[in-house]
């Protein structure tokens, strides 16, 4: 099932690059504990450009969609699938909605909060601790698109 949460988030992360924005995409996905379904309850792409607004990641939009639609900030049956690693504005936002885990797609060596060794989702200081690890399996795609993106720009 990763595979089809991932393929959504890269979805939208077209729908970004298409807007002319950097291309990320989130979905948060439910497991609706009555049914043991899981669904799609938040959805967001990068909407900076647009918003004029240095907060509209594709995280924090999902994170917003998914609390509208569940009508609860705590998203604790909630996971997220992100194309990109979380920067660390992100990942403190995933601690504050509860979420259950984060999957990313590809790295991000220069922003991402991982990689420049912010793992704040393991800090034993906050009181909400979860799991963020690369999607298995990953999808090259989600780092072509990023680089198509920037390519372009440079041309």
């Amino acid at each position: 099932m990763a595979v089809e949460w991932l393929n959504e988030a890269l979805r939208l992360a077209q729908q970004a690059a298409d807007e002319d924005e950097v291309p990320v995409g989130a979905v948060i996905v439910w497991k609706d504990p009555a049914q043991g379904a899981l669904k799609i309850v938040g959805r967001g792409y990068n909407r900076r450009e647009q918003d004029d607004n240095p907060i509209a990641h594709a995280e924090i939009i999902a994170i917003q969609d998914a609390a509208r639609t569940t009508g609860h900030w705590r998203l604790m049956d909630c996971v997220m699938y992100v194309t990109l690693e979380p920067c660390p504005m992100c990942l403190a936002a995933c601690q504050q909605a509860r979420l259950e885990a984060v999957y990313y797609g590809v790295s991000d060596p220069k922003g991402g909060a991982l990689s420049l060794g912010y793992p704040l989702h393991q800090d034993t200081r906050i009181n909400h601790r979860f799991k963020v690890e690369p999607c298995e399996p990953s999808n090259s795609e989600c780092g072509a698109i990023l680089k198509r993106f920037f390519q372009r720009k440079r041309d």
